[in-house]
């Protein structure tokens, strides 16, 4: 036996999309982030771990990660995984930073990394997994798939496949005697004995889900032959005389047209009689098709409305609207912005700034713009309505089914139900002698028809006593096509109470009173369903051989039928069976497809999952023109993945449809929603988001969607803000502004704000204070908008070293806040008062408004204004370190970091501890908490995830050790961390009920 080994080697490449050319600048920013991983790799094997796939070692050197499988689910799962490009993806959100996302696809050039896999290494361990958990399954070289049950070189041959399809895993099958037929023992032995390849690992697990014994008989064995589904005509080879009413009888030569579709592996179709009209099953043997199915979505989808699964009740238009507000909502425009003052800053005067050269747009052609849309803003409604429709495409969230038409009429119980005429208006209206609207309903596995039209019974013993006496009148009046819907009723109500031979009576008479009519097709389907469910479930062999291969036809054949059972999974389990050993691609994704729906349908979407992964694969694999429903499909994908906690493999989803295929305004937004959902939870605005609302813009046609260009122009310029990229941010909210001219007053001024604050953040001070000037020369501005303005104002004129206009209209700002009652906006204004005055150098009164603004910060609530207070906080502290008392200056910084703790924002906390660190290594030296402040920021650098951070800290704290004359362990620091962080909410609950002075007390010592 050969060397079978389960591990394997992902070589990692930075690679140029479009070129395929390497990457060498990125290439060393990806070895040096796989060089930090090293040190700590739980991240990665988290990730990995997404990936089905187990971390063994990390070798930055090589840009090597080697990973280990111990079972064939998780090699199957990984190998999915790769195949549909996920691993690059997910790697990729692990090592590259926010900034990589935020590239423009002008400076990217698709810039991507890739990860190669050996494809034989994976191939051998992959044989590796099924030799060690027992029987797997071949193809031999005369194309029959069977079953082996140990290594290929260890002398054992395999076996047929219908020997291996029931048994247990690790356990051979119990010999039948139906084997496949084949021309001579000694030719099948000769081809046998080749070398019969494995079958991939969809087809492995397929044919290992455990099954009933009893479907070996029906349909026959399955014969490799015509791959193809086909569709139209079909001309008769020989003359057939059907054994029922349901079977069509014809005669060599005749013509007959396929209704739906021929699925190859399948004994049965249905057909209409070209001559006579006539509709029944057709032996599938027995035709000659003349429209074989080319395209593999022609075979997967018999129509357009089966395409549409994918996007129904996903995302609505109500749910585009909340995440655009949601992504383009900023405060800025209504309460004040806080003149942020970094340490460098506070040491002396800031000079006046000088703006950077390169602009995307020049002052003069941005106030230009400013200008023009303030003029339009007069003449614009103050509250414009918000259209009723965007233009998207999504079904809404709250339909995922086509709605039935309810019927004009409700029976009650205390009706005369022995009564024909009584009940003529049901049974006329059940009669109708094909499908209606409002039969869909009462088709669905969840019987939504019944709580409507029969609302007023108490239980279900009561009303199917009551149909039965429906059943006797229809049966009497010889109205068959209602007795048929009837019975099935009633067979569905005592299948659903488990009186299967009950149920079975009544679907063998709905089947009788069909008398052979297709008019309904999807009545046909569901009997048929229902009835092979019950013979399979009461090991009925003969009735089973009659009935689940017709049933398997229809479910297959039958353009988007209805789900009438939860056991209809098990018939086209049953069918992707023999589509598998029938060799047909076309048969297989047809199933996966009606599988996925099923699942779906039933509200069990982890078991769709396998079946959805493979229709990508195979629509992949066939060559097949990019099309619509595979960004939806991804989609789905990506929801269901995020049902699950996997929330790297959302993102890689995401990523794959947005590169597979050129997405809807809807798919856009819904892929923004699953980012924001699956990203790593620091990042309140995600970079990734970044491509897809371009792509949401760019599916944006005249006259379609001009509504959203206003929200979506400004999501993108607060995503590059808040992640420190201030130049493309204002050309986006520049465009925001345009396209928001006709969007009432005031949302243009907002808008005009939040873009004089860019230009403020940006260095462009006296840009910003233009832009704010021209706003109060169109006096439009309400009162609370002309605080803003003023406070605003302030912030740019102290940046241009005006410090007495500043301080003027700091001093306007605050008025106007204390006229209208603004706590939060009058303790920012006292905090950049403050800041003012450090600017100018007089520290003590700084102090003096810093202190007040803490006063009033601290009787609101943290979740308004937590940053600012903590902000303000470590100023303050900043501020006493410097000028004493020392102690009290780290009482602020504590301070800080509890406001930060109770509010749970990571940032905040690691800027505070930051501080501390700094107070305890150069204000008041403490090696042992100097240790334990430095181990808590690099928890937090962790959960940042800035790994260029972690890497500097560790070897800080390393040296730190050092110092002490002792090894880093990490066990005793992580109980350090875990008691800090215990200690944390206690104090904070003892402090916020003390005055102000006692917070100042020496605070928390911890020793390492």
């Amino acid at each position: 036996m050969g060397v079978y080994p389960t591990d394997l080697t992902l070589q990692l490449l930075a690679v140029r999309r479009k070129s395929r050319l390497r990457d060498p600048g990125l290439q060393q920013t990806l070895r040096g982030q796989l060089r930090l991983l090293e040190n700590d790799s739980r991240e990665m094997a988290r990730v990995l771990g997404e990936l089905s796939a187990r971390l063994l070692s990390i070798h930055s050197d090589q840009d090597r990660i080697v990973v280990t499988f111990k079972t064939f689910e998780e090699i199957w799962k990984f190998s999915t995984y790769h195949a549909l490009g996920f691993t690059h993806h997910c790697l990729a959100n692990l090592l590259m930073d926010q900034a990589f996302w935020l590239l423009l696809p002008s400076e990217e050039e698709e810039t991507a990394i890739q990860v190669h896999v050996d494809e034989n290494a994976l191939r051998l361990t992959h044989e590796s997994l099924l030799i060690q958990e027992g029987p797997f399954f071949v193809l031999c070289p005369d194309h029959h798939v069977r079953v082996m049950t140990g290594p290929r070189d260890a002398g054992n041959g395999p076996q047929a496949l219908r020997q291996a399809s029931g048994a247990p895993q690790g356990e051979a099958a119990p010999e039948t005697d139906s084997s496949p037929p084949s021309p001579s023992v000694s030719s099948e032995e000769v081809a046998v004995a080749a070398a019969p390849e494995p079958l991939i690992p969809f087809h492995q697990w397929a044919l290992r889900i455990p099954q009933d014994p009893i479907d070996d008989a029906m349909g026959g064995p399955v014969m490799p032959g015509n791959p193809l589904m086909a569709v139209g005509l079909a001309s008769a080879l020989a003359d057939f005389q059907g054994s029922g009413p349901e079977e069509m009888t014809f005669r060599g030569g005749d013509l007959i047209e396929i209704l739906g579709a021929q699925v190859p592996s399948l004994p049965w179709c249905v057909g209409r009689h070209a001559a006579s009209g006539r509709v029944g099953f057709v032996r599938s043997s027995l035709i000659s098709m003349q429209g074989p199915v080319s395209e593999l979505e022609s075979a997967i989808f018999l129509n357009e409305e089966e395409k549409s699964f994918f996007s129904e009740g996903c995302f609505s238009e109500e749910d585009a609207r909340q995440l655009l507000r949601r992504m383009s909502g900023t405060d800025v425009c209504s309460v004040y912005s806080l003149d942020s003052v970094e340490e460098a800053e506070t040491e002396q005067p800031q000079e006046k700034e000088i703006p950077p050269p390169c602009l995307s747009l020049e002052p003069q052609e941005t106030l230009q713009k400013v200008k023009n849309v303030l003029e339009q803003c007069k003449t614009c409604p103050g509250c414009p309505q918000e259209p009723a429709s965007w233009g998207l495409c999504a079904a809404s969230s709250d339909v995922s089914l086509q709605d039935p038409e309810e019927p004009s009429f409700c029976l009650e119980a205390e009706d005369d139900w022995e009564d024909p005429e009584a009940l003529s208006s049901l049974l006329l209206f059940l009669n109708a002698p094909g499908y209606k609207a409002s039969f869909r309903g009462l088709y669905d596995v969840a019987l939504p028809w019944l709580s409507s039209v029969f609302r007023s019974f108490s239980d279900e013993e009561e009303l199917t006593g009551r149909l039965a006496q429906a059943r006797g009148a229809a049966k009497k009046a010889g109205l068959l096509m209602a007795l048929a819907r009837l019975c099935f009723l009633l067979g569905r109500l005592c299948s659903r109470r488990l009186k299967l031979s009950q149920a079975r009576v009544y679907f063998e008479e709905a089947l009788g009173a069909l008398e052979g009519s297709f008019g309904d097709l999807f009545l046909v389907v569901a009997v048929y369903a229902n009835l092979a469910s019950i013979y399979r479930k009461q090991k009925n062999r003969e009735k089973c051989a009659q009935v689940v291969p017709k049933a398997m036809a229809l479910l297959l054949g039958t353009p988007d039928h209805i789900c009438s059972t939860e056991a209809e999974g098990e018939l086209l389990q049953l069918a992707l069976r023999r589509a598998v050993g029938g060799q047909s691609l076309q048969a297989e994704a047809r199933a996966c497809f009606l599988l996925a729906r099923h699942h779906v349908h039933l509200k069990q979407p982890e078991e769709a999952l396998p079946f959805l992964e493979r229709l990508l694969l195979l629509h992949r694999d066939s060559g097949a023109p990019e099309a619509a429903w595979l960004s939806d499909c991804y989609l789905l994908l990506a929801d269901i993945y995020s049902r699950k906690c996997l929330p790297h493999l959302v993102l890689s989803c995401v990523k794959v449809a947005s590169l597979r295929t050129r997405g809807s305004l809807a798919g856009s937004l819904r892929s923004v929603n699953l980012v924001l959902q699956n990203a790593p939870q620091p990042h309140s605005l995600p970079a990734q988001t970044s491509h897809y609302l371009r792509q949401a813009l760019a599916s944006l046609t005249p006259g379609t969607g001009q509504a959203l260009r206003g929200p979506l122009y400004t999501s993108l310029a607060q995503l590059y803000s808040h992640h420190g990229c201030h130049g493309p941010a204002i050309t986006f909210m520049t465009q925001a502004v345009e396209a928001s001219a006709i969007a009432g007053v005031r949302a243009i001024v907002d808008h005009l704000v939040a873009l004089a604050w860019l230009h403020v953040l940006h260095g462009q001070s006296p840009v910003a204070l233009d832009i704010l000037q021209s706003v109060r020369d169109a006096v439009v501005a309400s009162e609370d908008q002309e605080g803003v303005i003023a406070n605003m104002v302030a912030v740019a004129l102290k940046r241009t070293g005006r410090t007495r206009q500043a301080a003027e209209s700091y001093y306007r700002a605050l008025r106007v806040a204390r006229d209208l009652g603004q706590q939060r906006n009058q303790a920012v204004g006292l905090a950049n008062f403050g800041a003012l005055c450090l600017h100018a150098g007089a520290s003590r009164l700084a102090q003096h408004y810093l202190l007040e603004a803490v006063r009033l910060f601290s009787r609101l609530p943290l979740g308004e204004c937590g940053r600012d207070f903590t902000h303000v906080l470590l100023q303050l502290g900043h501020l006493c370190t410097r000028q004493g008392p020392a102690q009290q200056g780290k009482g602020y910084y504590e301070w800080a970091l509890l406001v930060a703790v109770e509010m749970g924002h990571v940032e905040s906390q690691l800027r505070a501890v930051q501080r501390l660190c700094h107070f305890y290594s150069a204000v008041m030296p403490s090696e042992a908490q100097c240790v334990i402040y430095h181990e808590l920021q690099l928890s937090l650098a962790c959960k940042v995830a800035d790994k260029v951070l972690e890497g500097q800290l560790l070897e800080t704290i390393s040296q730190l050790y050092l110092s002490l004359g002792t090894e880093r362990s990490s066990q005793p620091q992580q109980k350090q961390l875990h008691a800090f962080w215990a200690v944390l909410p206690t104090w904070w609950l003892l402090s916020s009920d003390l005055c102000l002075p006692r917070v100042f007390t020496p605070g928390l010592h911890l020793s390492p």
